[in-house]
């Protein structure tokens, strides 16, 4: 005759293994849904809508945009506002995402609510942006641009000898293109128009549509 206590000892570690996999099969299934939510979550954040939804967005740097290639070219190609500043890996993007939530409090104080609120500040945030762009290299940038997949015979004069140069000196992509998708701030181009002049840097060099100047006229 089988022992009661074998029978319940049984039953009960049954019961026991049953709880267990059921509570690992549930907390697996949790996992996943909230998994699945903060991604969807974090990634309709980097939507072009999303971006644009608060007035300071929609209606100083996104005008701006909206004149360049980023926004719209030749190859139909468009680079939105999370291409730019958002990184890809996903450790770098939720550390830019929990950085980027300070922006929250600037928003509720509204320190560039206005237009003039902005250009008040727009160095100092252009600032913020290169010196982040300088520290990964460009990442967002080389994301889609690298200098050994470039045609240089294919590109202005120029631009092929100013890539061929960045390259040797081991330059970075926001080294020289500042201002690639948004105005420059006043204060920047008269600090770099200064710096010009010293260097006796030609102007032909930034603006690309001037005709060269002979080779013995100085500028």
């Amino acid at each position: 005759m089988t022992d009661p206590r074998y029978k319940f000892s049984l039953l009960s570690r049954k019961v026991l293994l049953g709880v267990t996999l059921g509570g690992a099969l549930f907390f697996m299934s949790l996992g996943v849904i909230l998994w699945g939510g903060f991604n969807t979550a974090m990634e309709a954040t980097n939507t072009l809508g999303f971006c644009i939804s608060c007035h300071e967005m929609e209606q100083n740097v996104y005008q701006e945009y909206k004149k360049t290639a980023h926004y719209k070219n030749s190859s139909g190609v468009r680079a939105i506002c999370s291409d730019c500043h958002v990184p890809d890996p996903w450790v770098h993007k939720v550390v830019r995402k929990i950085q980027a939530s300070r922006e929250l409090v600037f928003k509720a104080l509204g320190t560039i609510d206005t237009p003039e609120k902005f250009e008040q500040h727009r160095l100092e945030m252009a600032q913020r942006v290169w010196k982040t762009m300088k520290s990964t290299d460009s990442r967002e940038c080389r994301n889609c641009h690298d200098f050994e997949a470039m045609e240089l015979s294919e590109q202005r004069d120029v631009a092929s000898e100013r890539h061929q140069q960045a390259a040797k000196e081991g330059k970075t992509c926001i080294d020289c293109h500042k201002g690639i998708a948004h105005t420059l701030p006043e204060e920047f181009l008269e600090q770099e128009h200064e710096r010009f002049e010293r260097e006796s840097v030609p102007c032909y060099d930034c603006h690309s549509d001037m005709p060269r100047p002979p080779a013995d006229d100085g500028w």
